[in-house]
């Protein structure tokens, strides 16, 4: 299974960016996709994720301002995130977890805003 993100970049404050990630691979539907980020010096943490059963979850950070989707055929999911802030920037991964419970990770791809 590869999980391959895309969207990332340099955007000022206020402005919006888009991530995708999509899988690919000998996959079975997954159980629930979603971002992390890292910020230097920080442990990874959640932003957003989404389960099939169209549960979403966000960091309190984020809520209001994020929003996680996915398609229809489950193996993509995306995150839209508005108003962007500085202390978004961060390397931002794509999170997948399949029936079994085994978990899946992207490469990452950077989130730079600057003020």
């Amino acid at each position: 299974v590869q999980l391959v993100e895309s969207g990332g970049g340099l955007v000022q404050a206020g402005g919006s960016l888009r991530l995708s990630c999509a899988a690919s691979g000998n996959i079975y539907p997954f159980r629930a996709m979603g971002w992390y980020r890292q910020a230097p010096g920080q442990q990874r943490g959640l932003v957003a994720t989404d389960t099939s059963g169209g549960t979403t979850n966000y960091a309190a950070s984020v809520k209001g301002r994020f929003a996680i989707s996915r398609d229809n055929d489950k193996k993509r999911v995306n995150l839209q995130m508005n108003s962007l802030k500085p202390e978004d920037t961060a390397v931002y991964y794509c999170y997948a977890r399949d029936v079994v419970g085994a978990d899946y990770w992207g490469q990452g791809t950077q989130v730079t805003v600057s003020s």
